[in-house]
């Protein structure tokens, strides 16, 4: 990260490789730049999707890329493809190792194949010396095993992405020096325990990101998400602390650029 991004935004999590994105690239950069966005993490979920991200970073300079495969797509991976990924993640367009972690709320990938990846994820994340990022869903006790056990291994650097758990599993997750990054579920009407727990994590912890093309905050819910509307969720995550939009994007751009 440059010093150019302190004061914009940065989305630290986007799959801007979704064919319904890619094709209109241009002006969905232009228009994150108009929304004070300066940086754009893409977020590999397969080997292909990898290739691609890392193929935006070297052809846009507001891009930069995260390599790795998803939980959901770990069942379809083979050893030859994780030694293409373990090449990909020494790029320096390569800011992370991810998005990995685990999800037992779609049935895609036994468990047990999931964990493998995800210590592979943690491994090879400590052998580049860049950060992993953590997909979690109704999974958050076999997270938290996976990264106890990765903790008496070593110090790691992950970030839980679009957190949406628990305060115990916040506080354990700070407990090891991790990073929180809230999404567009920040921002629904609901998630009023969301905005209270994200008000108590620390203010040098936290990042903002859109998952785009999913989890559009309000008022864009429900609709394809895009970066520009991570400035939405930055508004949101600055009520929550009570502090300006601009000392938001002061807070989570010195974050992100210190984590990435």
């Amino acid at each position: 990260m440059t010093q150019t991004d302190y004061h914009g935004l940065i989305d630290t999590h986007a799959h801007l490789d979704e064919p319904s994105l890619r094709g209109e690239l241009q002006s969905l950069l232009q228009a994150a730049s108009e929304n004070r966005v300066t940086r754009i993490i893409t977020i590999g979920t397969t080997l292909e999707s990898s290739q691609n991200s890392l193929e935006l970073a070297r052809e846009y300079p507001m891009i930069a890329a995260a390599v790795g495969i998803h939980p959901n797509y770990a069942g379809e991976a083979n050893d030859e493809q994780w030694a293409e990924l373990v090449t990909l993640a020494q790029s320096p367009e390569v800011v992370a190792v991810g998005e990995t972690g685990l999800d037992r709320y779609w049935d895609y990938t036994p468990i047990e194949k999931q964990i493998d990846y995800f210590h592979r994820h943690i491994e090879l994340s400590r052998k580049v010396d860049k950060p992993f990022i953590v997909h979690c869903r109704d999974a958050e006790q076999d997270i938290l095993d996976v990264l106890d056990e990765q903790a008496k291994q070593g110090e790691f650097k992950g970030v839980m992405h679009s957190f949406c758990g628990t305060w115990e599993t916040a506080v354990r997750c700070l407990d090891w020096g991790m990073y929180f990054s809230f999404s567009g579920m920040l921002t629904f009407k609901k998630n009023t325990g969301l905005r209270e727990l994200a008000a108590k994590i620390p203010q040098d912890r936290v990042m903002v990101e859109t998952d785009c093309p999913y989890l559009a905050p309000v008022p864009y819910r429900g609709k394809r998400n895009q970066p520009a509307y991570v400035r939405h969720t930055a508004e949101v995550l600055a009520e929550c602390y009570g502090v300006s939009f601009d000392e938001i994007c002061r807070i989570t751009s010195t974050n992100a650029r210190s984590f990435f």
